[in-house]
Formats: structure tokens, C-alpha cells, sequence
């Protein structure tokens, strides 16, 4: 079966007639979710380029497009949502949370593109990770309870060939005038992935609603875990903040699933200029990743991960009114035995609030 190169738009096209509410059902929103909370869109890149010379290998390049609705009554009646999301929503009950104060829901669409570090060997590297493209599409529920936040998303996707890793990295390098990578015909095969996640936050401290307005600090801290064929692991970690009118939010970490603004906010968001700069750490138990197992059905291309892994990163982010600027790196531990070195990159968001 053949990859149709129109999948790629029309998978976009249905993601954003999925979470995007019609001109009517818009205007059904109450003024303060339209007003003080309206829905976001979020672009984020991610590259190991950013992390200095001769980083382009592993976790190579990724892009998202996250959608990220008003704050919702509930989440299948709320006319801020389109009706397709609700109809969903009402076969998905048992992923949606309780009774919460605040509560939203998040879409999103992105592909990862992995390599090993020989860009020139054409046959299959043993002792370093494998050749794979990851393309998927996750929507998720966000409910707020005062200090405490959690999450849970589903991701639908598929690794190998039809996620056009090889296809998008090649155009990215006849760009820059790079060369290209000659392994490809050995990367994953072509298989369907699932992926359950669920993550718990809380704030510290507890009523920081004073930091909309001048000067402050908060931290947050994370636990939770993934289950699928996509990823397996248990993990938990923390962030703080320090900055000019801090967003009632959590965290400011684009990699975490309520990093990007996604959470709702009980004071809406700060007006004018407003920054912080942010450090977060995060350790996991790694049970699978297809990325460094392999296939789950077939045999194919795999290496000996780590099941601990640590990573920690620091950023800066930069809001204007509607927008949002933060450009983050990471620095990780060896994700595999064999690996040549530890894996740091980088990664820049915008946002904006429509």
C-alpha cells in the first residue's frame, strides 16, 4: 500500500475541522470563554540542531500544530466545541474527566523523525538506533481543580514509510543545502500505533493569581505514565518559573502535554509584554518505545534501550497579547547502550490566541 501524498493535508484538514468550532456554535460560546479564554493554536518545532555541532542524529527534527479549545461547561454539550468533537466525546466517556472547576480539550498533529548518527551508511547500523518516521494525531481532555490540573490524551498514528520521515527530511536538507541521509531504506516497518496518556500537575504556590501582575515564581510538579505499542513508561518530574507577569498556567515546557498554555487559566492571560525564564527536569521508566524496540509484530531494525532515562531542560518564553514566543533545550541522558552520546536539543513554539 501506498502512502497518497495528499494524507499528509487531509489528515491536518480533519484534525482542524475536528476541534475547530462552526461560525454558529462559535457564537454560542459564552463571553468569557471567548473573551478571557478563547481557543489557541499552537506551532511547535523541535531539532537537534539546536543543540550545536554534530547533533543531527536520534531525535532528529519534529513539528506539532496543537489546537486547543475555550474553557468547555462540559464536553458534550458545550456549543464551543464542533459537533463532530462531542459526538466523539460521547463514545469516549470513560477518557473524560469528572465534576472539574475548569476543563478543555486539546488537538493536535505531529511527526518525529529519527536517526542514527552515520549519515552516510547505506546498510543497517547494529549498534545505533534505528531509521524511523512517527506521524500521529491526539486529542485530550485538560481539567483544572484550584492548584491541581490533569490530562489525559489518546494518540492514533503510524511508524514506518507512510509517516514520511524519510520525505520530509530530505526536503529539509536540499533547503539548507545539506546532505542526506542514506539509510532510510532501512527504517521501521510500517505499523499502526496507540498511545494512552495520563499526567497529574500541581502548582506551588497554591494562589499565584498576584503574578499576573508584576513579578514571580511558581513550581510545578508532574507524574503520570503512557501505555501503547507507541511508548510505555511511568514518569514524574517538576519545573519552575521565574519571570514578569507569570500565566496562570502549568508550565511553559513544550514537550509536556499541558506545556504549552494548553491548561485552562482561572485569570485569563496577562495584556501587554510579559516573560519568565523556566528549567524543568523529568525521569522515566521506559518499558517500550518502538522507536529504539523496533516493530511490535515484525522483525526489524532494534537496540538495547536504557529502561531509566533523565532529562532536563531550560528556556525562555516571551508573550505579547495574543502571542506567545518560547524557545527551550534539552539535555537527556543515553536512551540506549551503545549510544555515542547524550542526546541535547532544541526547541522553539509560537502561539496565539484567536
Amino acid at each position: 500500500m501506498q502512502f497518497k501524498p495528499f494524507a499528509l493535508p487531509a489528515a491536518l484538514a480533519g484534525a482542524l475541522a475536528f476541534a475547530v468550532p462552526t461560525v454558529q456554535a462559535a457564537e454560542q460560546c459564552g463571553p468569557d470563554a471567548m473573551s478571557e479564554h478563547p481557543p489557541q493554536i499552537n506551532f511547535r518545532v523541535d531539532n537537534d540542531l539546536f543543540g550545536g555541532a554534530d547533533q543531527d542524529q536520534g531525535y532528529t527534527n519534529g513539528a506539532q500544530i496543537t489546537l486547543v479549545s475555550p474553557n468547555l461547561v462540559d464536553y458534550t454539550d458545550d456549543p464551543c466545541l464542533p459537533r463532530l468533537a462531542r459526538w466523539v466525546n460521547r463514545h469516549l466517556e470513560r477518557l473524560a474527566p469528572g465534576e472539574f472547576e475548569q476543563q478543555n480539550m486539546i488537538f493536535s498533529f505531529a511527526q518525529q523523525i529519527y536517526t542514527p548518527k552515520d549519515f552516510t551508511r547505506r546498510d543497517v547500523i547494529e549498534d545505533d538506533r534505528p531509521y524511523a518516521g512517527v506521524l500521529v494525531g491526539s486529542f485530550g481532555y485538560n481539567a483544572r481543580r484550584g492548584d491541581r490540573l490533569q490530562t489525559t490524551q489518546l494518540t492514533l498514528g503510524v511508524v514506518g514509510p507512510w509517516a514520511l520521515g524519510k520525505e520530509v527530511q530530505d526536503a529539509v536538507h536540499d533547503a539548507l543545502g545539506d546532505e542526506k541521509f542514506q539509510g532510510w531504506d532501512n527504517q521501521l516497518h510500517n505499523e499502526p500505533v496507540v498511545m494512552l496518556t495520563h499526567e497529574r500537575m500541581r502548582r506551588w504556590p497554591a494562589d499565584a493569581t498576584d503574578n499576573l501582575s508584576g513579578w514571580g515564581w511558581d513550581a510545578i510538579s508532574h507524574y503520570g505514565g503512557a501505555v501503547g505499542n507507541l511508548a510505555t513508561h511511568l514518569n514524574a518530574g517538576g519545573e519552575v518559573r521565574f519571570g514578569w507577569k507569570l500565566p496562570d498556567d502549568f508550565g511553559s515546557t513544550p514537550l509536556r502535554p499541558a506545556g504549552e498554555n494548553t491548561a485552562p487559566t482561572r485569570g485569563g492571560k496577562p495584556s501587554g509584554w510579559s516573560f519568565h525564564v523556566f528549567a524543568t527536569t523529568d525521569a522515566a521508566w521506559v518499558i517500550r518505545d518502538i522507536t529504539l524496540d523496533g516493530n511490535t509484530f515484525r522483525n526489524s531494525h532494534s537496540v538495547d534501550k536504557r529502561n531509566v532515562v533523565g532529562q532536563a531542560g531550560y528556556g525562555l518564553a516571551v508573550m505579547y497579547n495574543r502571542w506567545k514566543f518560547a524557545l527551550a533545550r534539552y539535555h537527556s541522558t543515553r536512551e540506549f547502550d551503545l549510544q555515542d552520546q547524550s542526546p541535547i536539543y532544541g526547541s522553539f513554539t509560537i502561539s496565539r490566541s484567536l
